[in-house]
């Protein structure tokens, strides 16, 4: 079959992995790349010498002729990006957060249905060998109707990014939803059969007087009409990086945690128990977990979204639902108390 021709937005550091992902499907092919700087598109240009290069995203998308564009630009800029392409009938795979607020989120899902094209969200996890073998465990009723859900991550301070936009509110929106996203999503994602989500409390605080609301510390609860519950925690105050999950169920109960000592330089250990009631079993991992190996499966999958139609693992709605809880969460640490989530996702 012809390889599915991928336009890039983006090639800071996560977005080169995106690159080395999609050059290295053969079902794929890289056709043009968004680089920030003279220094990036020249790497791009050898790195990637058949690829056009641009140095504004939407002027990429005016001239190159592609079918999907994969959006790895830092997140306030996701809405314009997404939009444009949509309205050129292109296929979207958007990087998470899918946008920093909730009007924007929702006029991104608005826009790929209304131009009738697919919309994928970059929460790989799902994709994950470990984490995603969590949610087979729980489908199967190993350890019975989950009630509780912990998602926790300790590891170093984030990187700056690019001129320093992941350390500027006011482009990466807050570091509750860099990370913290994805756990939120994974809890959901674990609970589905509980329903949505009523109720968020969250507490946050910083080491730098400096960022006051960019949280070095967050945990967040959030509970469910029957009584299941879940917690996301996260310090960025840390060394490493180092994500646990727990699951307990009327049943059951399952843990498993992912360690990478230099983070995606060196080899992760991973491991996942899950004990059924009556017995505890140490599960074998087939797949190496983390979110490079991930996010092959991620590119692997919008091949097939944009070949069969095929619905993707993390849709639009999970993305805007996966936003809104950061948001709500951070809604809750301003105000000090618990907030309703369900009216703020009607969509």
């Amino acid at each position: 079959m012809i390889p599915v021709r991928f336009a890039l937005a983006g090639f800071g550091a996560w977005g080169k992995f995106h690159a080395q992902s999609i050059a290295g499907n053969p079902d794929a092919t890289l056709v043009a790349i968004t680089a920030p700087s003279e220094a990036s598109r020249e790497e791009a240009r050898k790195l990637y010498p058949e690829a056009q290069i641009f140095a504004d995203s939407l002027e990429m998308i005016a001239k190159a002729d592609f079918d999907i564009i994969d959006i790895a630009t830092p997140s306030h800029t996701h809405r314009e990006i997404a939009l444009v392409a949509m309205q050129k009938g292109k296929h979207v795979l958007l990087e998470k957060p899918m946008a920093i607020t909730l009007d924007d989120c929702k006029a991104i899902v608005a826009g790929a249905r209304d131009h009738g094209v697919h919309l994928a969200v970059g929460h790989e996890l799902r994709l994950s060998s470990q984490w995603g073998r969590i949610k087979e465990i729980i489908a199967a009723g190993t350890i019975g109707d989950p009630q509780y859900v912990l998602v926790e991550l300790l590891r170093k301070p984030y990187r700056t990014g690019a001129s320093g936009w992941r350390y500027d509110q006011n482009r990466v929106g807050s570091w509750v939803l860099e990370e913290p996203i994805h756990f939120f999503d994974l809890a959901r994602w674990y609970l589905e059969g509980s329903g949505a989500p009523v109720e968020l409390y969250a507490y946050g605080n910083s080491r730098d007087p400096q960022r006051p609301t960019l949280y070095d510390n967050f945990s967040a609860m959030f509970k469910y009409p029957n009584g299941s519950y879940a917690v996301v925690s996260q310090t960025l105050a840390a060394f490493e990086h180092h994500q646990t999950v727990k699951v307990s169920g009327t049943k059951g109960a399952l843990w498993a945690g992912w360690s990478g000592a230099l983070d995606r330089t060196l080899e992760p250990t991973a491991f996942l128990k899950v004990f059924d009631g009556e017995k505890l079993e140490d599960l074998t991992l087939t797949k190496q977990s983390g979110e490079v190996f991930e996010l092959r499966e991620e590119i692997a999958q919008c091949i097939d979204m944009v070949r069969s139609g095929k619905k993707p693992i993390a849709t639009g709605l999970d993305g805007l639902w996966s936003a809104g809880l950061c948001l709500v969460a951070e809604e809750s640490i301003r105000q000090g108390k618990p907030l309703p989530v369900g009216e703020l996702l009607q969509f």
